[in-house]
Protein backbone atom coordinates (compact mmCIF):
# COMPACT_ATOMS: atom_id res chain seq x y z
CA UNK A 1 0.00 0.00 0.00
CA UNK A 2 1.19 3.14 -0.91
CA UNK A 3 2.59 5.69 2.76
CA UNK A 4 -0.49 7.55 2.82
CA UNK A 5 -3.00 4.66 3.13
CA UNK A 6 -0.51 2.90 5.24
CA UNK A 7 -0.78 6.45 7.84
CA UNK A 8 -4.86 6.18 7.19
CA UNK A 9 -4.80 2.05 8.37
CA UNK A 10 -2.94 3.09 11.39
CA UNK A 11 -4.91 6.21 12.29
CA UNK A 12 -7.80 3.45 12.00
CA UNK A 13 -5.74 0.58 14.67
CA UNK A 14 -5.35 3.57 17.07
CA UNK A 15 -9.00 4.37 17.51
CA UNK A 16 -9.05 7.58 15.42
CA UNK A 17 -12.75 8.84 14.34
CA UNK A 18 -12.13 12.38 12.52
CA UNK A 19 -9.13 13.24 11.17
CA UNK A 20 -9.25 17.30 11.15
CA UNK A 21 -7.33 19.38 8.62
CA UNK A 22 -6.70 21.16 5.91
CA UNK A 23 -5.96 20.33 2.02
CA UNK A 24 -3.69 19.50 0.51
CA UNK A 25 -2.28 16.56 2.37
CA UNK A 26 -2.62 13.38 0.88
CA UNK A 27 -2.88 11.71 4.33
CA UNK A 28 -6.68 13.33 4.10
CA UNK A 29 -7.80 11.66 1.02
CA UNK A 30 -6.39 7.82 2.27
CA UNK A 31 -8.25 8.75 5.77
CA UNK A 32 -11.53 9.24 3.63
CA UNK A 33 -10.77 5.79 1.88
CA UNK A 34 -9.92 4.24 4.64
CA UNK A 35 -13.54 5.29 6.26
CA UNK A 36 -11.98 7.96 8.71
CA UNK A 37 -14.03 10.82 9.15
CA UNK A 38 -12.09 14.15 7.63
CA UNK A 39 -13.33 17.04 9.00
CA UNK A 40 -12.35 20.29 6.68
CA UNK A 41 -11.65 23.60 8.64
CA UNK A 42 -11.47 27.04 7.60
CA UNK A 43 -8.29 27.72 9.01
CA UNK A 44 -5.34 25.32 10.56
CA UNK A 45 -5.50 26.75 13.81
CA UNK A 46 -9.22 26.04 14.61
CA UNK A 47 -8.42 22.13 13.81
CA UNK A 48 -5.79 21.67 16.05
CA UNK A 49 -7.83 23.23 18.81
CA UNK A 50 -10.61 20.77 17.72
CA UNK A 51 -8.31 18.15 17.60
CA UNK A 52 -7.12 18.94 21.04
CA UNK A 53 -10.23 19.41 22.40
CA UNK A 54 -11.15 15.45 21.05
CA UNK A 55 -7.98 14.41 23.27
CA UNK A 56 -9.09 16.48 26.27
CA UNK A 57 -12.81 15.58 26.61
CA UNK A 58 -11.62 11.81 26.71
CA UNK A 59 -9.05 12.51 29.12
CA UNK A 60 -6.28 10.71 26.19
CA UNK A 61 -8.05 7.89 25.68
CA UNK A 62 -8.97 9.31 22.36
CA UNK A 63 -6.34 10.82 20.26
CA UNK A 64 -6.79 14.12 18.02
CA UNK A 65 -5.21 14.04 15.17
CA UNK A 66 -4.81 17.07 12.48
CA UNK A 67 -3.30 16.75 9.09
CA UNK A 68 -2.44 19.82 7.13
CA UNK A 69 -0.12 20.98 3.62
CA UNK A 70 3.26 21.42 3.78
CA UNK A 71 4.43 25.02 3.49
CA UNK A 72 1.89 27.62 4.35
CA UNK A 73 -0.26 25.11 6.09
CA UNK A 74 2.44 23.92 8.28
CA UNK A 75 3.25 27.63 8.99
CA UNK A 76 -0.54 28.54 10.11
CA UNK A 77 -1.09 25.64 12.16
CA UNK A 78 1.87 26.81 14.59
CA UNK A 79 -0.16 28.62 17.12
CA UNK A 80 -2.64 25.92 17.99
CA UNK A 81 0.95 23.44 18.58
CA UNK A 82 1.83 25.87 20.95
CA UNK A 83 -1.72 26.07 22.64
CA UNK A 84 -1.76 22.42 23.00
CA UNK A 85 2.21 22.42 24.39
CA UNK A 86 1.04 25.17 27.17
CA UNK A 87 -2.09 23.46 28.07
CA UNK A 88 -0.85 20.02 28.33
CA UNK A 89 -3.17 18.22 25.91
CA UNK A 90 -2.17 15.15 23.90
CA UNK A 91 -2.35 15.39 20.17
CA UNK A 92 -0.76 14.11 17.21
CA UNK A 93 0.18 16.50 14.11
CA UNK A 94 0.95 15.23 10.47
CA UNK A 95 2.10 18.14 8.26
CA UNK A 96 2.96 17.35 4.58
CA UNK A 97 6.98 18.06 4.15
CA UNK A 98 8.26 19.17 1.27
CA UNK A 99 9.54 16.45 -1.33
CA UNK A 100 12.81 14.93 0.54
CA UNK A 101 15.03 16.58 -2.62
CA UNK A 102 13.88 20.12 -1.01
CA UNK A 103 13.62 19.25 2.05
CA UNK A 104 15.87 21.92 4.41
CA UNK A 105 16.25 24.32 1.30
CA UNK A 106 15.75 27.77 1.71
CA UNK A 107 13.16 29.14 2.30
CA UNK A 108 11.24 25.95 2.43
CA UNK A 109 9.26 25.62 5.98
CA UNK A 110 10.69 22.79 7.89
CA UNK A 111 8.68 21.56 10.55
CA UNK A 112 10.60 19.41 11.93
CA UNK A 113 12.87 22.35 12.84
CA UNK A 114 10.22 25.05 13.39
CA UNK A 115 8.45 23.10 15.98
CA UNK A 116 10.62 21.58 18.09
CA UNK A 117 10.12 23.99 21.18
CA UNK A 118 6.44 23.43 21.11
CA UNK A 119 6.35 19.55 20.95
CA UNK A 120 6.64 16.13 23.27
CA UNK A 121 8.33 14.54 20.14
CA UNK A 122 8.56 15.74 16.84
CA UNK A 123 10.37 13.43 13.84
CA UNK A 124 10.72 13.65 10.03
CA UNK A 125 9.80 10.06 7.86
CA UNK A 126 12.17 9.85 5.22
CA UNK A 127 11.40 6.36 3.66
CA UNK A 128 8.18 5.06 3.32
CA UNK A 129 8.65 1.86 5.49
CA UNK A 130 9.76 3.80 8.11
CA UNK A 131 6.25 5.44 8.67
CA UNK A 132 4.18 2.42 11.31
CA UNK A 133 7.51 3.08 13.35
CA UNK A 134 7.62 6.72 13.43
CA UNK A 135 3.67 7.01 14.09
CA UNK A 136 3.72 4.16 17.18
CA UNK A 137 6.62 6.05 18.92
CA UNK A 138 4.51 9.24 18.18
CA UNK A 139 1.07 7.67 19.91
CA UNK A 140 3.77 6.08 22.87
CA UNK A 141 4.74 9.37 23.18
CA UNK A 142 1.20 11.27 23.65
CA UNK A 143 -0.30 8.52 25.56
CA UNK A 144 2.56 8.54 28.07
CA UNK A 145 4.38 10.22 30.45
CA UNK A 146 3.20 14.35 30.77
CA UNK A 147 0.76 14.99 27.47
CA UNK A 148 1.66 17.16 24.87
CA UNK A 149 1.80 17.29 21.20
CA UNK A 150 3.99 15.04 18.93
CA UNK A 151 4.46 15.43 15.51
CA UNK A 152 5.77 13.83 12.33
CA UNK A 153 6.53 15.72 9.22
CA UNK A 154 5.98 13.22 6.28
CA UNK A 155 7.60 14.19 3.03
CA UNK A 156 4.62 14.11 -0.25
CA UNK A 157 6.70 11.83 -2.12
CA UNK A 158 7.28 9.54 0.86
CA UNK A 159 3.50 9.16 1.21
CA UNK A 160 3.40 8.29 -2.71
CA UNK A 161 6.04 4.92 -1.92
CA UNK A 162 4.57 1.26 -1.60
CA UNK A 163 5.16 0.36 2.22
CA UNK A 164 5.83 -3.29 2.69
CA UNK A 165 2.54 -5.78 3.30
CA UNK A 166 1.14 -6.98 5.47
CA UNK A 167 1.14 -3.68 7.89
CA UNK A 168 2.59 -4.75 10.86
CA UNK A 169 1.13 -2.33 13.64
CA UNK A 170 -0.52 -2.97 17.21
CA UNK A 171 -1.93 -0.13 18.72
CA UNK A 172 -0.36 1.73 21.24
CA UNK A 173 -0.19 1.45 24.84
CA UNK A 174 -0.87 3.81 27.89
CA UNK A 175 0.97 2.78 31.55
CA UNK A 176 1.07 4.74 34.96
CA UNK A 177 3.45 5.46 37.40
CA UNK A 178 3.18 5.16 41.32
CA UNK A 179 4.49 7.59 43.71
CA UNK A 180 7.82 6.68 46.26
CA UNK A 181 5.92 4.94 49.18
CA UNK A 182 8.32 6.46 51.83
CA UNK A 183 7.47 9.65 50.46
CA UNK A 184 3.69 8.71 50.53
CA UNK A 185 4.10 8.61 53.80
CA UNK A 186 5.72 11.60 54.92
CA UNK A 187 2.99 13.71 53.13
CA UNK A 188 0.41 11.67 54.84
CA UNK A 189 1.38 12.49 58.22
CA UNK A 190 2.04 16.13 57.27
CA UNK A 191 -1.86 16.43 55.46
CA UNK A 192 -3.18 14.92 59.02
CA UNK A 193 -1.14 16.89 60.87
CA UNK A 194 -1.82 20.36 59.21
CA UNK A 195 -4.71 22.06 60.73
CA UNK A 196 -5.76 24.10 57.47
CA UNK A 197 -4.84 22.34 54.74
CA UNK A 198 -5.68 22.73 51.25
CA UNK A 199 -5.98 20.63 48.20
CA UNK A 200 -5.23 22.22 44.81
CA UNK A 201 -6.18 19.93 41.88
CA UNK A 202 -5.04 20.34 38.41
CA UNK A 203 -5.87 18.90 34.87
CA UNK A 204 -3.83 15.62 36.12
CA UNK A 205 -6.97 14.60 38.10
CA UNK A 206 -8.68 14.58 34.67
CA UNK A 207 -6.15 12.67 32.61
CA UNK A 208 -6.20 9.99 35.58
CA UNK A 209 -10.11 10.13 35.63
CA UNK A 210 -9.20 10.12 39.15
CA UNK A 211 -12.34 12.71 40.64
CA UNK A 212 -13.95 10.10 42.77
CA UNK A 213 -10.53 9.44 44.83
CA UNK A 214 -10.27 13.08 44.74
CA UNK A 215 -13.10 13.73 46.56
CA UNK A 216 -12.47 10.79 48.86
CA UNK A 217 -9.36 12.56 50.25
CA UNK A 218 -10.97 16.00 50.62
CA UNK A 219 -13.45 14.03 53.04
CA UNK A 220 -11.10 11.80 54.65
CA UNK A 221 -9.19 15.28 55.56
CA UNK A 222 -12.23 17.05 55.90
CA UNK A 223 -10.44 19.38 53.43
CA UNK A 224 -10.90 22.16 51.27
CA UNK A 225 -10.29 21.81 47.33
CA UNK A 226 -9.99 24.33 44.62
CA UNK A 227 -8.77 23.56 41.22
CA UNK A 228 -6.46 25.25 38.47
CA UNK A 229 -8.85 26.76 35.54
CA UNK A 230 -7.57 23.42 33.89
CA UNK A 231 -8.71 21.05 36.52
CA UNK A 232 -12.05 23.19 37.05
CA UNK A 233 -14.51 19.86 37.01
CA UNK A 234 -12.42 17.57 38.75
CA UNK A 235 -14.16 18.52 42.08
CA UNK A 236 -17.94 18.80 42.29
CA UNK A 237 -18.57 23.05 42.94
CA UNK A 238 -21.58 22.43 44.75
CA UNK A 239 -19.46 19.94 47.29
CA UNK A 240 -19.75 21.70 50.45
CA UNK A 241 -15.68 21.46 50.53
CA UNK A 242 -15.58 23.03 47.59
CA UNK A 243 -14.13 26.72 47.39
CA UNK A 244 -14.23 27.19 43.19
CA UNK A 245 -11.60 27.26 40.77
CA UNK A 246 -8.51 29.77 40.50
CA UNK A 247 -7.81 31.38 37.50
CA UNK A 248 -6.88 35.49 37.18
CA UNK A 249 -10.46 36.06 39.14
CA UNK A 250 -11.61 33.82 41.95
CA UNK A 251 -13.98 33.25 44.16
CA UNK A 252 -13.49 34.63 47.55
CA UNK A 253 -13.41 31.23 49.49
CA UNK A 254 -10.41 30.12 46.89
CA UNK A 255 -8.35 33.38 48.09
CA UNK A 256 -9.45 33.12 52.11
CA UNK A 257 -8.89 29.83 52.26
CA UNK A 258 -5.25 29.80 50.41
CA UNK A 259 -4.40 32.48 52.81
CA UNK A 260 -4.99 30.93 56.04
CA UNK A 261 -3.88 27.70 54.65
CA UNK A 262 -1.00 26.07 56.90
CA UNK A 263 -0.22 23.44 54.30
CA UNK A 264 -0.92 23.50 50.47
CA UNK A 265 -1.48 20.44 48.40
CA UNK A 266 -1.08 20.42 44.51
CA UNK A 267 -2.00 17.32 42.90
CA UNK A 268 -1.64 16.85 39.10
CA UNK A 269 -0.67 20.28 38.62
CA UNK A 270 2.58 21.93 37.52
CA UNK A 271 2.24 24.99 39.61
CA UNK A 272 3.30 27.16 36.96
CA UNK A 273 3.44 30.49 37.37
CA UNK A 274 1.04 32.47 35.40
CA UNK A 275 -1.15 35.53 35.10
CA UNK A 276 -4.07 33.40 34.37
CA UNK A 277 -3.94 31.35 37.31
CA UNK A 278 -3.82 31.81 41.61
CA UNK A 279 -0.69 32.49 42.57
CA UNK A 280 0.50 30.32 45.87
CA UNK A 281 1.15 32.39 48.80
CA UNK A 282 4.49 32.51 50.39
CA UNK A 283 5.67 30.64 53.57
CA UNK A 284 3.16 27.90 53.26
CA UNK A 285 4.36 24.02 53.38
CA UNK A 286 3.78 22.95 49.38
CA UNK A 287 3.46 19.48 49.03
CA UNK A 288 3.81 18.89 44.88
CA UNK A 289 2.34 16.02 43.17
CA UNK A 290 3.09 15.78 39.40
CA UNK A 291 3.25 13.32 36.96
CA UNK A 292 6.35 15.39 35.43
CA UNK A 293 9.28 15.59 37.78
CA UNK A 294 10.34 18.23 34.90
CA UNK A 295 8.21 20.36 37.13
CA UNK A 296 8.91 19.99 40.76
CA UNK A 297 10.72 23.25 41.95
CA UNK A 298 10.23 24.56 38.72
CA UNK A 299 8.24 28.17 39.92
CA UNK A 300 7.14 26.34 43.68
CA UNK A 301 9.31 25.73 46.22
CA UNK A 302 8.40 21.90 47.15
CA UNK A 303 8.92 21.09 50.79
CA UNK A 304 8.03 17.53 49.68
CA UNK A 305 6.93 15.86 46.46
CA UNK A 306 5.51 13.16 44.90
CA UNK A 307 5.93 11.81 41.23
CA UNK A 308 3.23 9.80 39.39
CA UNK A 309 -0.03 9.58 37.90
CA UNK A 310 -2.62 11.38 39.82
CA UNK A 311 -4.92 8.17 40.33
CA UNK A 312 -2.10 6.78 41.82
CA UNK A 313 -1.20 9.11 44.07
CA UNK A 314 -4.57 9.21 45.58
CA UNK A 315 -5.20 5.90 46.17
CA UNK A 316 -1.70 5.73 47.88
CA UNK A 317 -2.11 8.58 50.38
CA UNK A 318 -6.14 7.98 51.00
CA UNK A 319 -5.17 4.51 52.31
CA UNK A 320 -2.42 6.11 53.99
CA UNK A 321 -4.25 8.81 55.57
CA UNK A 322 -7.30 6.55 56.43
CA UNK A 323 -4.64 4.54 58.30
CA UNK A 324 -3.44 7.24 60.50
CA UNK A 325 -6.74 8.98 61.03
CA UNK A 326 -7.59 5.55 63.58
CA UNK A 327 -5.07 7.32 66.23
CA UNK A 328 -6.30 11.26 65.14
CA UNK A 329 -7.84 13.00 68.30
CA UNK A 330 -9.86 14.94 65.96
CA UNK A 331 -13.19 14.72 64.53
CA UNK A 332 -12.95 14.98 61.07
CA UNK A 333 -16.63 15.22 60.42
CA UNK A 334 -16.72 17.87 63.06
CA UNK A 335 -13.74 19.54 61.10
CA UNK A 336 -15.36 19.41 57.69
CA UNK A 337 -18.27 21.05 59.08
CA UNK A 338 -16.47 23.98 60.29
CA UNK A 339 -15.05 24.52 56.95
CA UNK A 340 -18.15 23.87 54.77
CA UNK A 341 -19.61 26.52 56.70
CA UNK A 342 -16.65 29.09 56.90
CA UNK A 343 -17.06 28.72 53.21
CA UNK A 344 -20.76 29.23 52.34
CA UNK A 345 -20.36 32.37 54.60
CA UNK A 346 -17.77 33.12 52.53
CA UNK A 347 -19.34 32.39 49.12
CA UNK A 348 -22.86 34.27 50.48
CA UNK A 349 -21.16 36.87 51.27
CA UNK A 350 -19.22 37.12 47.82
CA UNK A 351 -22.00 36.47 45.88
CA UNK A 352 -24.07 39.22 47.21
CA UNK A 353 -21.49 41.31 46.63
CA UNK A 354 -21.39 40.50 42.89
CA UNK A 355 -25.09 40.48 42.95
CA UNK A 356 -25.70 43.72 41.34
CA UNK A 357 -24.09 42.60 38.41
CA UNK A 358 -25.16 39.27 37.90
CA UNK A 359 -28.83 40.63 37.96
CA UNK A 360 -28.38 43.63 36.36
CA UNK A 361 -31.40 45.41 34.85
CA UNK A 362 -29.56 47.56 32.70
CA UNK A 363 -29.17 48.25 28.71
CA UNK A 364 -26.66 47.61 27.59
CA UNK A 365 -26.46 44.46 29.05
CA UNK A 366 -24.48 43.31 32.06
CA UNK A 367 -21.89 40.40 30.49
CA UNK A 368 -22.60 38.73 34.35
CA UNK A 369 -26.02 39.03 34.11
CA UNK A 370 -25.71 37.00 30.54
CA UNK A 371 -23.12 34.35 32.28
CA UNK A 372 -25.40 34.16 35.43
CA UNK A 373 -28.82 33.67 33.20
CA UNK A 374 -26.84 31.21 31.24
CA UNK A 375 -25.96 29.30 34.38
CA UNK A 376 -29.50 29.22 35.50
CA UNK A 377 -30.89 28.15 31.70
CA UNK A 378 -29.23 25.40 30.72
CA UNK A 379 -28.15 22.23 32.59
CA UNK A 380 -24.34 22.49 34.04
CA UNK A 381 -24.86 18.49 34.26
CA UNK A 382 -25.01 17.76 30.23
CA UNK A 383 -23.65 20.77 29.59
CA UNK A 384 -19.60 21.28 28.22
CA UNK A 385 -18.66 25.14 28.45
CA UNK A 386 -15.18 26.76 27.35
CA UNK A 387 -14.21 30.49 27.78
CA UNK A 388 -11.89 32.40 25.34
CA UNK A 389 -9.09 34.76 26.25
CA UNK A 390 -9.62 37.95 28.52
CA UNK A 391 -12.84 39.22 29.85
CA UNK A 392 -14.82 35.76 28.86
CA UNK A 393 -12.71 33.37 31.21
CA UNK A 394 -12.53 36.14 33.68
CA UNK A 395 -16.24 36.69 33.62
CA UNK A 396 -16.94 32.95 33.38
CA UNK A 397 -14.92 30.92 35.50
CA UNK A 398 -15.58 32.27 38.92
CA UNK A 399 -19.50 31.97 38.70
CA UNK A 400 -19.98 28.80 36.61
CA UNK A 401 -20.75 25.81 39.05
CA UNK A 402 -19.31 22.36 37.20
CA UNK A 403 -20.78 20.03 39.06
CA UNK A 404 -19.24 16.99 37.15
CA UNK A 405 -16.03 15.78 35.74
CA UNK A 406 -15.11 17.30 32.50
CA UNK A 407 -17.84 19.47 32.03
CA UNK A 408 -15.95 22.97 31.96
CA UNK A 409 -12.41 23.18 29.24
CA UNK A 410 -10.43 25.67 31.29
CA UNK A 411 -7.27 26.38 29.89
CA UNK A 412 -4.70 29.98 30.02
CA UNK A 413 -1.10 29.32 29.85
CA UNK A 414 -1.34 31.12 27.00
CA UNK A 415 -3.85 33.15 25.31
CA UNK A 416 -4.72 33.00 21.61
CA UNK A 417 -7.91 34.96 21.25
CA UNK A 418 -10.56 32.65 19.22
CA UNK A 419 -9.22 29.02 21.25
CA UNK A 420 -13.06 28.38 22.88
CA UNK A 421 -14.65 27.96 19.33
CA UNK A 422 -12.47 24.94 18.38
CA UNK A 423 -12.46 23.68 21.62
CA UNK A 424 -16.67 23.63 21.89
CA UNK A 425 -16.79 22.46 18.45
CA UNK A 426 -14.25 19.53 18.99
CA UNK A 427 -16.22 18.79 22.55
CA UNK A 428 -19.68 18.22 20.51
CA UNK A 429 -17.76 15.91 18.40
CA UNK A 430 -16.55 13.82 21.62
CA UNK A 431 -20.55 14.28 23.19
CA UNK A 432 -22.97 14.79 20.52
CA UNK A 433 -25.88 14.23 23.04
CA UNK A 434 -24.40 17.23 25.05
CA UNK A 435 -25.08 20.99 24.96
CA UNK A 436 -21.18 22.65 23.66
CA UNK A 437 -21.07 25.84 24.35
CA UNK A 438 -18.11 28.47 23.87
CA UNK A 439 -18.45 32.34 25.51
CA UNK A 440 -16.08 34.43 23.83
CA UNK A 441 -15.81 38.12 23.00
CA UNK A 442 -15.66 40.72 20.05
CA UNK A 443 -12.26 40.22 19.46
CA UNK A 444 -12.00 36.33 19.71
CA UNK A 445 -14.59 36.29 17.25
CA UNK A 446 -12.59 38.30 15.10
CA UNK A 447 -9.84 35.99 14.95
CA UNK A 448 -11.61 32.34 14.00
CA UNK A 449 -15.14 33.22 13.45
CA UNK A 450 -15.33 32.18 9.92
CA UNK A 451 -14.96 28.81 11.39
CA UNK A 452 -18.48 28.72 12.60
CA UNK A 453 -19.29 28.13 9.23
CA UNK A 454 -17.33 24.84 9.43
CA UNK A 455 -19.61 23.89 12.32
CA UNK A 456 -22.55 24.24 10.13
CA UNK A 457 -20.89 22.64 6.79
CA UNK A 458 -19.75 19.43 9.56
CA UNK A 459 -23.17 19.65 11.33
CA UNK A 460 -21.37 19.95 14.61
CA UNK A 461 -24.40 22.09 16.43
CA UNK A 462 -22.45 23.67 18.84
CA UNK A 463 -24.28 27.32 21.15
CA UNK A 464 -22.23 29.92 20.26
CA UNK A 465 -22.36 32.92 23.45
CA UNK A 466 -20.81 36.25 22.20
CA UNK A 467 -20.22 38.94 24.73
CA UNK A 468 -19.89 42.14 21.86
CA UNK A 469 -19.27 45.64 23.36
CA UNK A 470 -18.20 46.59 19.87
CA UNK A 471 -14.52 47.07 22.27
CA UNK A 472 -11.33 45.74 23.26
CA UNK A 473 -12.36 46.80 26.80
CA UNK A 474 -9.85 45.12 28.71
CA UNK A 475 -7.70 47.32 27.23
CA UNK A 476 -8.59 50.49 27.64
CA UNK A 477 -6.93 51.16 30.98
CA UNK A 478 -3.62 50.68 29.44
CA UNK A 479 -4.69 52.39 25.70
CA UNK A 480 -6.19 55.40 26.98
CA UNK A 481 -4.14 57.81 24.57
CA UNK A 482 -4.50 55.38 21.53
CA UNK A 483 -8.17 55.08 22.13
CA UNK A 484 -8.79 58.61 22.72
CA UNK A 485 -6.75 59.85 19.63
CA UNK A 486 -7.18 57.11 17.08
CA UNK A 487 -10.16 54.84 18.43
CA UNK A 488 -7.86 51.57 18.86
CA UNK A 489 -10.06 49.78 21.07
CA UNK A 490 -13.19 50.11 18.86
CA UNK A 491 -14.13 47.10 16.94
CA UNK A 492 -17.26 46.38 15.31
CA UNK A 493 -19.37 43.89 13.67
CA UNK A 494 -23.10 42.27 13.22
CA UNK A 495 -22.27 39.06 14.49
CA UNK A 496 -25.76 37.16 14.79
CA UNK A 497 -26.21 38.26 11.11
CA UNK A 498 -23.02 36.72 9.91
CA UNK A 499 -23.75 33.33 11.64
CA UNK A 500 -27.37 33.65 9.76
CA UNK A 501 -25.43 34.24 6.51
CA UNK A 502 -23.55 31.07 7.08
CA UNK A 503 -26.58 28.79 7.54
CA UNK A 504 -26.71 28.60 11.33
CA UNK A 505 -28.94 30.48 13.93
CA UNK A 506 -28.05 33.89 14.96
CA UNK A 507 -29.63 36.58 17.02
CA UNK A 508 -28.67 39.48 18.71
CA UNK A 509 -30.07 39.99 22.14
CA UNK A 510 -30.09 43.77 23.79
CA UNK A 511 -32.76 43.72 26.69
CA UNK A 512 -32.70 41.89 29.83
CA UNK A 513 -35.73 40.13 29.71
CA UNK A 514 -34.94 38.78 26.35
CA UNK A 515 -32.06 36.94 27.77
CA UNK A 516 -33.12 33.45 29.55
CA UNK A 517 -35.65 33.41 25.93
CA UNK A 518 -33.10 33.84 23.61
CA UNK A 519 -30.81 31.07 25.18
CA UNK A 520 -33.71 28.47 24.90
CA UNK A 521 -34.28 29.20 21.36
CA UNK A 522 -30.88 28.97 20.81
CA UNK A 523 -30.79 25.39 22.84
CA UNK A 524 -33.94 24.41 20.75
CA UNK A 525 -31.91 25.31 17.11
CA UNK A 526 -28.95 22.66 18.41
CA UNK A 527 -31.13 20.51 19.51
CA UNK A 528 -32.57 20.31 15.85
CA UNK A 529 -28.74 20.11 14.40
CA UNK A 530 -28.05 24.13 14.07
CA UNK A 531 -25.01 25.68 15.46
CA UNK A 532 -26.41 28.60 17.42
CA UNK A 533 -24.77 32.46 18.13
CA UNK A 534 -26.61 34.35 19.85
CA UNK A 535 -25.22 37.81 19.92
CA UNK A 536 -25.87 39.86 23.75
CA UNK A 537 -24.97 43.60 23.28
CA UNK A 538 -23.41 44.31 26.23
CA UNK A 539 -21.89 46.65 28.75
CA UNK A 540 -17.51 47.45 28.21
CA UNK A 541 -17.03 45.69 31.56
CA UNK A 542 -13.32 46.05 33.48
CA UNK A 543 -14.48 44.72 37.12
CA UNK A 544 -13.31 41.27 37.55
CA UNK A 545 -12.98 38.75 40.76
CA UNK A 546 -9.91 39.34 42.13
CA UNK A 547 -8.13 39.52 44.94
CA UNK A 548 -4.50 41.07 46.25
Amino acid sequence: MKGAAAVAEILKREGVEFLIGYPVNPVIEAAARADVRTIIVRQERVGLHMADAVSRLTSGRRIGVFAMQHGPGAENAFGGVAQAYGDSSPIVVLPAGFPRRLCGIPPNFSSVVAYRPVTKWIEQVMVADAIPDALRRAFTQVRNGRPRPALVELPTDVLAEEVPEPLTYRPTFATRTAPDPQAVTEVARVLVEAQRPVIYAGQGVHYARAWDRLRELAELLGAPVTTSLQGKSAFPENHPLSLGSGGRSVPRPVHEFLKEADVIVGIGCSFSITNYGVAMPKGKVMIHATLDPADLNKDVVADHALVGDAGLVLDALSAEVRDRLRSDRRDRREVAARVAQEIKTLRADWLAQWMPKLAADEVPLSPYRVIWDLLHTVDPATTIITHDAGSPRDQLSPFWESTVPLSYIGWGKTTQLGYGLGLAMGAKLVHPERLCVNVWGDAAIGFTGMDFETAVRERIPILSILLNNFCMAIELPIMEEATRKYRSTDISGHYADMARAFGGYGERVTEPAEIVPAIRRGIRATQEGQPALLEFITQKEITFSIFK
